[in-house]
């Protein structure tokens, strides 16, 4: 089997952790034993660039029941669990070209291997498969069916693509259906960037005050849990209507400039580049800590923060924190300015991941179903998926809820009747 892995001894421990997670998504499992008996992505090649965890195994376990011809390759080069690549390989006989901390060159050759299964559906954690095919792969273009995404940061790069006329089949932005974004987004990344953040610094958040730049479903979540820990949350925004609502919900809002001064804790969750650059490191406190919980690097500016500092001291407390020494005082940036709740933790819980992957799985079938329909653009997925999506979760959490009478229906349906 054609592979990249770090050691395939680690299968075992790979093994067991991707079933403690599959005990955590219960949804997900429904929709793998629907796809062992309908296989409808039987005879397509499918290349998926993804975080390489043990909640991502259980996916892609799932779409190879469905009959698709799968390889992995990780979106992230330290988010990579290599015993879970281990058991990918060694003992579900999937294909996987991914190690933990692998350098760029590595990262971009992994791709490179991905693409070489010819895919007829790819399936993105920030649109680098769909990059790759429009810059270096265009061969490709015409036999693939559509792509999937899962990141909001990805959405932003596919949409660009999409007004500039580039975008050579359609793509499914699973991260805009409402079983991701409202759950994942908002419970996933507020809870494992905060222990991303945690796990690093060791650091109690009660009383110290907490900057989260960016507003939307991940900034909220973020600023949520934040408080709740205790922390003084302070919001930075572009958008004035978030930022609106961020100041009726509660936190402070105000320029990155200004919060610069007063933060203890910094977490960008932009999805834009630059958010925090030299000229706020230099107004930042002493010991400030600084991390990220967008997909790509680029939300701290690192290289100006190198030519900034007078010293640098890497793996601080350990392999997650580097120092900067900026005038007579130390700020640390987590995780390299990549995700910090992968880069310092495992990323989000199993049982939010299960309706995004479950959402995700369900959207490649509604895509392969709807091939040569879908025009080249971005598309949300059906509601009806999020909505079996949402009724398979509640009934593995043993929630039942109310249903329509035929006269509310009528009622729903009608115009007729007033006050």
């Amino acid at each position: 089997m054609n592979q990249d892995i770090a050691d395939a001894r680690k299968a075992p421990d790979g093994v067991k952790r991707i079933e403690w997670a599959d005990r955590d998504m219960p949804t997900l499992a429904q929709v793998r034993e629907k796809f062992a008996r309908s296989r409808p992505l039987r005879g397509l090649r499918m290349s998926a660039c993804l975080h390489v965890t043990a909640e991502t195994a259980n996916l892609v376990r799932t779409l190879k029941a469905g009959g698709a011809d799968i390889v992995l390759c990780a979106s992230n080069p330290l988010s990579t669990q290599d015993d879970v690549a281990a058991a990918l390989v060694k003992e579900y006989g999937i294909p996987v070209f991914a190690q933990h901390g692998v350098d760029n060159k590595g990262y971009y050759r992994h791709i490179e291997s991905a693409l070489a299964h010819k895919p007829n559906i790819t399936m993105d954690d920030g649109a680098d498969l769909v990059t790759a095919i429009i810059t270096k792969h265009k061969e490709l273009r015409d036999q693939v069916v559509g792509s999937m995404e899962e990141t909001t940061t990805g959405v932003i790069r596919l949409r660009a693509m999409e007004r500039d006329g580039v975008l050579p089949f359609p793509v499914i932005a699973v991260n805009d259906a409402d079983t991701k974004h409202l759950f994942d987004n908002r419970y996933g990344t507020g809870q494992s960037t905060l222990d991303g953040i945690i796990r690093a610094t060791g650091k109690l958040l009660a009383g110290q005050v907490f900057v989260v730049a960016g507003y939307g479903w991940c900034g909220r979540g973020l600023a949520a849990r934040a408080r709740g820990h205790g922390a003084k949350v302070i919001i930075t925004e572009v958008d004035p209507v978030k930022a609106l609502e961020a100041a009726m919900d509660g936190f402070q809002v105000m320029p990155m400039a200004e919060a610069a001064r007063l933060g203890d804790f910094f977490c960008t969750v932009t999805g834009n580049a630059r958010i925090i650059r030299a000229e706020h490191v230099r107004r930042m406190k002493d010991g400030a800590i600084i991390a990220n919980s967008g997909h790509f690097d680029v939300e701290i500016d690192l290289a100006a923060i190198r030519k900034l500092a007078s010293k640098t001291t890497a793996r601080v407390r350990g392999a997650d924190m580097t120092r900067y020494v900026v005038g007579k005082k130390s700020v640390y940036v987590l995780a390299d300015g990549r995700l910090v709740n992968l880069g310092c933790a495992e990323g989000h819980p199993p049982s939010v991941m299960d309706m995004s992957f479950a959402t995700q799985s369900l959207a490649s079938e509604w895509c392969v179903k709807m091939r040569g329909k879908l025009s080249n653009t971005v598309h949300t997925p059906p509601k009806d998926i999020d909505r079996t999506v949402a009724t398979l979760k509640l009934r593995s959490m043993g929630i039942r809820i109310d249903s329509l009478t035929p006269e509310q229906k009528k009622y729903l349906s009608s115009w007729e009747a007033g006050t």
